[in-house]
Parts: C-alpha cells; sequence; structure tokens
C-alpha cells in the first residue's frame, strides 16, 4: 500500500514536473519570438520593415554594411564608441562606490552607521526617474550639461546611479525640497 502511495505521488509530480516545463517552453517562445523577428527583418532584402510576409524573400548583409559604413544619416560607429566608452568607465566607477561603501559599511563602526544604512535603503525605494530634473540643473549648473563633456555627466550618473553615493544624493535633494516646502 504505502509503494502504490509512493508511486502515484511521484506519477503527480512528474505529471507537475512536465506542465510547468511545457508553460515555460511556451513562455520562452513568446519570449524569444520578437527578438527572432528583429533579426529576421535585420536581413531582408526588401525595402522597409513593413511587409506582407513574415519570412524575407530573400536574405541581405547589405542592411549592416550601409549601417556601419554610411554615416549620413545615423553615425552608427561613433554611438556605438560612445556607449562602449560611457558603459566601462560607469561600470569601473560605480564598483570602486559600491566597494569603498560597502567595506566601510561592514568593516567600520561609526555612529552614524546604522541611520546611513536606513536612509540609503528607504532611498533605494525611490525611482530614479524622480530626482531627473535635479540632476540635470545640477549638471547645467556645474557646466556638464552641454559640448564635450556630455560623456563626463552620462558616466557620473550612471556610475553614481548604481552606488549608493548617488542614493545619499538624491536623499539630500529630497530631504531639502521637503525643508523647502515646510517654509512654504
Amino acid at each position: 500500500m504505502a509503494e502504490k502511495k509512493m508511486s502515484s505521488a511521484s506519477q503527480k509530480k512528474k505529471v507537475t514536473d512536465a506542465a510547468v516545463h511545457v508553460i515555460l517552453a511556451v513562455l520562452a517562445v513568446i519570449w524569444v519570438f520578437p527578438i527572432f523577428w528583429v533579426v529576421l527583418t535585420s536581413f531582408r532584402a526588401e525595402k522597409g520593415s513593413y511587409v506582407s510576409s513574415f519570412f524575407p524573400k530573400g536574405y541581405t548583409f547589405d542592411n549592416y554594411i550601409k549601417l556601419f559604413t554610411d554615416t549620413t544619416l545615423l553615425n552608427f560607429p561613433k554611438m556605438f564608441m560612445n556607449t562602449l566608452i560611457i558603459a566601462i568607465c560607469s561600470c569601473i566607477l560605480a564598483t570602486l562606490y559600491v566597494l569603498a561603501v560597502s567595506y566601510c559599511l561592514s568593516r567600520l563602526k561609526f555612529k552614524l552607521r546604522k541611520p546611513y544604512m536606513n536612509m540609503a535603503m528607504i532611498l533605494g525605494l525611490f525611482p530614479g526617474f524622480m530626482s531627473m530634473v535635479a540632476v540635470y540643473f545640477i549638471l547645467k549648473a556645474l557646466g556638464l550639461s552641454e559640448g564635450g563633456l556630455i560623456r563626463l555627466a552620462l558616466i557620473l550618473c550612471y556610475s553614481g546611479g548604481a552606488g549608493l553615493g548617488f542614493q545619499i544624493a538624491k536623499g539630500f535633494l529630497i530631504r531639502s525640497r521637503w525643508q523647502l516646502m515646510r517654509r512654504h
């Protein structure tokens, strides 16, 4: 009798696992389908992205050749290099910020350690776009909103956005807004 219960339980588990895997496979196909369509469209020989058939009638690399060589409409190589430079610098700076702050908070014992950690946790609840206008005005006041320094501004914003320093800056900005609202 105990063997029947175990075999029926194991069969039920196998059926449940199979159903879960089928559902996950269907969801994976649904998730991958738009990516597959975009890749197919990029190799399409027909002009335009609005065509009558799903599968291309002809394949070509001309779209990619034009993307990398024709810089009259869109300077993709320069845009790609800017993105690569900003991403690499932001990752390095954010890593340094996070390592320094996490080391200090984990190893050093100081008076405001717990309130600092609580404030950082609470500030993490606020989305980044809430401070977007304030950050823009700060960058504009520092002269980083135009010209060749835009890369530096983006590096600072992206690296600070991942680290605790940006969260603290957001906290000071939010606190100063609250103080201004209380005064008026």
